[in-house]
């Protein structure tokens, strides 16, 4: 199996300047061969294969001098990621791969080639052709690293995730509960067990200082405006274009500014990332078997009413942490089909109970058997017992 250990990286000025044009070269081969790949399939109806790109890379760097200062690895994977993009749209599970535009993603993957990437102790990690980098909370694995992907965040920090490859996976020592999971607005999570997690509300806390800070951003990109041209795009519809006096890049304010707006972002990120591992880990450890409803949340979001509160929860990032500790650690996930009625079925009897659609009706009574229902935890207990079921006849 594969584990995956994120942490914090400090270069120094001549190290900084080398991530930057690694990263930078491996956006220019991903957005060259993008524009090959578009053209080869424009006029053949194919696509093309790696190896070939690979073939193709030793004459373009030849002809670019300066790709040969970045990691051939991270061109390589640079490659590697193109194709698979195209191979999962062809099969349709995405949407057509884009260009990639500087300062969005901002990051590279080296592979582990000969020992190239390797921890030396737990303050500092050493990377091909950049050497070692001072680094903060780096966990020891038992395992060989495959890969090292850097990210440079829009804030400036620098980050690297390193990807292990393990023979076996942790355990935990069993607990025969398992426990069923339903996923709110109201609370974030509430449990068969009849616990309830309160929601983060991130961006909750935030909004007012971030329409501010936002605010600011708007008036000093629009203090560079010089003028409007008319442009004709591909669509063939007429769009307005600004210039600028000056590169926003120039302009040390807005730089300052927009750096600010990242900050308040990445606190957000922080915040909800930090409450959600907790409260995951912590599910992990005391359940053998947790039980979830597969919840479509892109459709969820289509309904404006709430599509802001579902993404503050952050519920498909919640449920990522949930899948991959449970098979590092030996847990099972059992998802419920989506339409099944946990809200309105009696958990006691099992009598549906249509009233409880509507969503204000947060506690009820069974018409047939009397028992006294928290809607929440009632939902909970029927997801755990479908969930059961399901385990049971599988």
């Amino acid at each position: 199996m594969y584990i995956a250990d994120h942490f914090r990286i400090y270069p120094t000025d001549s190290q900084a300047v080398l991530l930057l044009k690694t990263i930078g070269c491996a956006r220019y081969v991903y957005n060259l061969y993008l524009d090959v790949f578009n053209t080869v399939y424009k006029f053949t109806g194919r696509s093309m294969n790696y190896s070939s790109c690979c073939k193709s890379l030793t004459d373009l760097k030849k002809a670019v001098p300066w790709l040969k200062e970045a990691d051939s690895t991270a061109l390589q994977a640079s490659l590697g990621f193109l194709c698979d993009g195209f191979n999962s749209f062809f099969r349709g599970q995405n949407n057509h791969p884009q260009f990639h535009k500087k300062g969005m993603n901002d990051s590279y993957t080296s592979k582990n080639n000969g020992h190239t990437i390797y921890v030396s102790d737990k303050n500092h990690i050493v990377l091909p052709k950049i050497g070692t980098l001072k680094a903060k909370g780096i966990r020891q694995f038992e395992g060989k690293i495959i890969t090292a992907t850097v990210t440079r965040k829009p804030t400036g920090k620098w980050f690297v995730s390193l990807l292990y490859e393990t023979d076996e996976p942790e355990s935990l020592p069993e607990t025969d509960n398992p426990v069923g999971i339903d996923l709110g607005l109201h609370d974030f999570i509430v449990t068969s067990d009849g616990f309830k997690a309160d929601q983060q509300k991130a961006y909750h806390n935030l909004e007012k200082k971030l329409a501010k800070e936002q605010k600011i951003l708007a008036r000093r990109r629009e203090a560079n405006i010089d003028h409007y041209i008319n442009v004709t795009g591909k669509d063939g519809k007429v769009h307005a274009r600004l210039v600028y006096k000056r590169p926003l890049s120039e302009c040390r304010n807005y730089q300052k500014q927009k750096i600010k707006v990242a900050r308040i972002y990445e606190k957000m990120a922080n915040q909800r990332r930090d409450y959600e591992h907790k409260l995951s880990a912590e599910l992990i450890k005391n359940h053998d078997v947790i039980c979830l409803e597969d919840l479509n949340v892109a459709d969820m979001m289509k309904n404006h009413h709430i599509a802001r509160s579902i993404a503050d929860a952050s519920w498909s990032e919640f449920v990522s942490m949930l899948r991959y500790k449970a098979e590092r650690y030996g847990r099972r996930i059992i998802f419920v089909d989506r339409y099944y009625p946990s809200s309105q079925r009696c958990s006691v009897c099992g009598t549906l109970y249509p009233y409880t659609k509507d969503l204000s009706v947060r506690e009820w009574d069974c018409p047939v058997c009397g028992a006294h229902h928290d809607r929440d935890i009632n939902a909970a207990i029927n997801i755990r017992d479908e969930g059961l079921r399901i385990s049971a006849a599988a």
